[in-house]
């Protein structure tokens, strides 16, 4: 068995709203500094040692992933 992590996270040039609510949040709170947010979203996938890193790489594109507007990683955790 592995774990296995997929980040998604938007482009660049992709409007991030959630980002900017955070850093306005951040601002209102008293936490200066902070000039950019990006929300993404992180996967944790459990898989057997049958699951390639090919494999993988299609789970992330082709379900968790709108490559559109999103750029993912995979990177398997040692434990």
């Amino acid at each position: 068995m592995a774990r296995v992590v997929v980040d998604v996270m938007p482009k660049a040039e992709i409007l991030d709203p959630q980002g900017q609510a955070i850093v306005g949040a951040l601002g209102r709170l008293g936490f200066s500094g902070v000039t950019d947010v990006r929300q993404g979203k992180r996967f944790e996938l459990e898989v057997d040692d049958s699951v390639d890193d090919a494999t993988l790489e299609r789970i992330a594109e082709e379900v968790l992933t709108n490559t559109v507007i999103e750029n993912f990683s995979v990177t398997r955790i040692s434990e």
